[in-house]
């Protein structure tokens, strides 16, 4: 079955390559969340904190899988960390997807950036990198693949169903201001972002 996916990724630097895996039909307008203009997104920061989770909330709703699309700056980026922690209390299945090889306009490839699932944990202690896969898009062929894996990682996600509380670290307190990585060794998430997919 077709299952809704919401769609995590650094706005900034990775609009195009996300654009590229949206543009590739693989799944159908209406079964797809977590993509929106620069405008709209200018006026949503605008707006604040709030207004930036519940848009977040929204758009999860009704989704079963979160498909994470990693650059090479995603794992530093607050929100994204903030997007696959709700997913994954909301009860999403959630798969990694590097987009570093996909091409941007200039027909330039990327560097390969940290998977930000290896920096969040479960309650038990568990990373989320040992539960959840990840795939290249382009090594892995994501425009054939995709709706698989969604539905793999839901079966996935099934297993889990009690396990729905992420483990929090020392750095709940995280500003933009401190302009450094947020996952220092040991198990760590933001659990209140203070800002979105900013530098």
């Amino acid at each position: 079955m077709a299952r809704k996916i919401f769609f995590s990724f650094h706005h900034e630097r990775d609009a195009w390559r996300a654009g590229q895996v949206r543009n590739s039909g693989v799944i159908a307008t209406e079964d797809e969340r977590g993509f929106i203009d620069a405008a709209d997104w200018e006026e949503i920061k605008r707006e604040g904190d709030a207004a930036i989770e519940a848009w977040i909330r929204e758009q999860l709703k009704g989704t079963s899988v979160t498909v994470v699309l990693i650059g090479a700056e995603t794992s530093k980026r607050p929100w994204v960390v903030h997007e696959i922690r709700e997913s994954w209390e909301c009860g999403n299945a959630i798969v990694g997807l590097y987009i570093h090889n996909v091409k941007n306009q200039e027909s330039e490839t990327d560097t390969k950036g940290a998977n930000p699932l290896d920096t969040i944990y479960l309650k038990n202690g568990q990373a989320l990198s040992t539960v959840c896969k990840t795939f290249d898009w382009v090594l892995n062929d994501g425009r054939i693949n995709l709706g698989t894996w969604a539905e793999e990682a839901f079966k996935v996600r099934e297993e889990y169903e009690g396990e729905t509380a992420l483990k929090s670290g020392t750095l709940d307190e995280w500003s933009p201001s401190h302009q450094k990585p947020y996952a220092p060794a040991g198990p760590t998430i933001i659990k209140n972002p203070s800002g979105p997919w900013a530098p």
